[in-house]
């Protein structure tokens, strides 16, 4: 079984960083060279003993900013649990080392970038749900992993790994080409992973969420829509949940992922921006293109679309049916459900309609299933592709019933539950798994737009509450602030994070100062000067009543107009990205 070392020191001199292996037995020392970067294995006696002493955690990777090379290692990590008797951890805490030991090099707009550019990793690195293990490859499915070669289980974990969820891939990019650095550095996953220890009929056993973000076509919510080229949709999460019981193992996948068309939806100052379909482009090109590699991964699908199918939504929805009806391929079925139409009114026992509408192909799509002495007894045979406009509120419930549904089976296959007993009457089980569903969904919202789930209080109770429906506003009004204001940076963080911009160290000028024009500063001057007015002229009213009538109506009217025309102009002020491509955006 592959694996890297666990535990490490970071030794620093002026010329050189030793990153040196404390596993037992390890003489292995990875010594990079702090002046022209090369990477190269020494052994420990070749330390210099006045290094300084730093223990980490892991190697995260190296980037380049405009100071130059910086190294970054995990400081803190915090152990998730064992999966198969393999420990996975989650990393709490990096540190970003410079190569360079001064900056005074550079000039003060480059000092002020590199600050910048500073701020985006650290941004990503602090965006919860960095996850890795030593020894296991958490990139793979339990069935993806048990159909491999003998030349597959050779590789390093690096090498074997399902590129879609690196998120540390263009970190690891020096690394890659040096098979015998391998042991030095592992891929890490972003999303989210629990681990629980249930207990049915006395019966104790291991269940597990696994959800595995994307770092194809990564960002956030309103600044990253639809599919790219390749077919890579907008935040695309593989959720696999395991359950373990004595040696036997049980595994169902489901996907989620932007609707794959190519549109957009940027944010404008109003509240929900209007999506905008491109006319100019082969919609069924990159349809196509996703799901070929979906059916080649998964096996047959099923689309579960819960957007709306009246208003903004629906032309959506009307061109996503077309398209799949165009591509004519049996291996695709296509349901429609308009969640928020059928939930109306607080109608929520509805969703059960959806559930009972595919219970059938649930049933023929099965799920994957390892008995105690090792036997493959079950394989799954397809997923079911969910998404919503944002793949996050919606989905997840709908997620989380389909694998409570499976979850059932499994158990009653491994002998857990009883014939005829059900999840929903085990208490401190059914508690516990619809929790840490409602976490997965805090988590992945987070990641994509800013803010904990919506509709949660329904996956955590099963009802939807009063005190849920104000939690939605609150966090949806935090959605809004957050995608108008400060995604624009939060989405350059992603890019440079991932390796979609590069820092030119030779480029003088970087896309980071825009200068905004006399819109941007004035109408909004205006606006609260004139709205400041009317309220000065309601507190203190003239010597007639129609004088008073006058100065509010005129600093009124100024404020409502500037209002309007910031509104009109909304793409002027929200906050964009500096870094990203245009073609990503269009």
């Amino acid at each position: 079984m592959a694996s890297t070392y666990e535990s490490f020191n970071l030794r620093i001199t002026p010329e050189k960083f030793y990153i040196e292996a404390l596993d037992d037995g390890a003489e292995d020392v990875l010594a990079i060279d702090r002046v022209s970067t090369e990477t190269t294995l020494t052994v420990r006696r070749d330390i210099p003993a006045s290094a300084e002493t730093r223990p980490i955690c892991g190697l995260m990777g190296t980037i380049r900013l405009v100071a130059g090379m910086y190294l970054v290692v995990i400081t803190k990590k915090k152990k998730v649990g064992d999966l198969l008797g393999h420990a996975v951890w989650k990393a709490v805490d990096f540190d970003i080392v410079s190569y360079k030991k001064t900056i005074l090099h550079l000039t003060d707009n480059q000092m002020q970038d590199n600050k910048a550019f500073l701020s985006m990793i650290n941004n990503v690195l602090h965006t919860d749900g960095f996850y890795f293990a030593t020894d296991y490859d958490l990139t793979h499915t339990l069935q993806r992993l048990a159909n491999t070669s003998p030349e597959f289980q050779e590789m390093s974990l690096l090498e074997r790994a399902d590129q879609r969820f690196v998120w540390n891939g263009h970190l690891l990019r020096e690394f890659i080409a040096q098979p015998e650095l391998h042991k030095f550095v592992f891929p890490v996953v972003h999303g989210f992973i629990t681990m629980k220890s249930g207990c049915i009929n006395g019966k104790v056993f291991d269940w597990i969420i696994i959800s595995r973000r994307s770092c194809f076509r990564a960002g956030v919510r309103y600044y990253v829509r639809g599919i790219d080229s390749e077919g890579h949709p907008a935040n695309y999460v593989e959720t696999e949940q395991i359950v373990q019981y004595n040696s036997a193992k049980a595994s169902f996948v489901q996907t989620r992922g932007s609707i794959p068309l190519y549109w957009s939806q940027r944010p404008n100052l109003k509240y929900k921006p209007k999506p905008q379909i491109s006319k100019t482009v082969n919609h069924l090109d990159g349809l196509q293109r996703h799901f070929d590699s979906q059916i080649i991964l998964y096996g047959r699908q099923v689309i579960l679309n819960l957007i709306n199918q009246k208003g903004s939504e629906q032309p959506l929805e009307l061109a996503f049916d077309k398209m799949v009806t165009g591509l004519g391929n049996g291996m695709i079925k296509y349901i429609a459900f308009d969640f928020h139409k059928e939930c109306s009114r607080m109608r929520w026992h509805r969703l059960h309609i959806l559930v009972d509408m595919v219970a059938e192909m649930q049933d023929e799509f099965g799920y994957f299933l390892v008995d105690a002495d090792g036997k493959e007894m079950m394989t799954q045979e397809g997923t079911f592709r969910s998404n919503c406009m944002d793949c996050l509120d919606r989905t997840n419930v709908i997620q989380s019933m389909l694998a409570q549904r499976s979850l059932q089976s499994q158990l009653r296959r491994m002998g857990i539950l009883h014939v005829g007993q059900q999840i929903e009457e085990q208490a401190d089980f059914g508690k516990m798994f619809k929790n840490a569903w409602a976490d997965n969904a805090d988590a992945c919202a987070k990641q994509y737009a800013g803010t904990g789930a919506l509709k949660t209080d329904f996956t955590r109770t099963g009802k939807r509450t009063q005190l849920g429906l104000l939690m939605d506003g609150w966090n949806s009004m935090i959605r809004y602030y957050k995608n108008n204001f400060s995604d624009g940076f939060r989405q350059d963080s992603i890019d440079l994070f991932l390796g979609n911009y590069a820092v030119d160290e030779a480029d003088w000028a970087t896309p980071l100062r825009d200068t905004k024009d006399w819109k941007f500063l004035t109408l909004p001057i205006v606006m609260v000067v004139a709205f400041s007015m009317c309220i000065i002229c309601l507190l203190m009213a003239g010597e007639t009543w129609t004088e008073t009538l006058a100065y509010i109506l005129f600093w009124g009217t100024a404020s409502v107009v500037t209002g309007g025309l910031i509104l009109f102009n909304g793409l002027d002020f929200v906050d964009a990205p500096k870094l990203v491509q245009k073609e990503k955006l269009d």
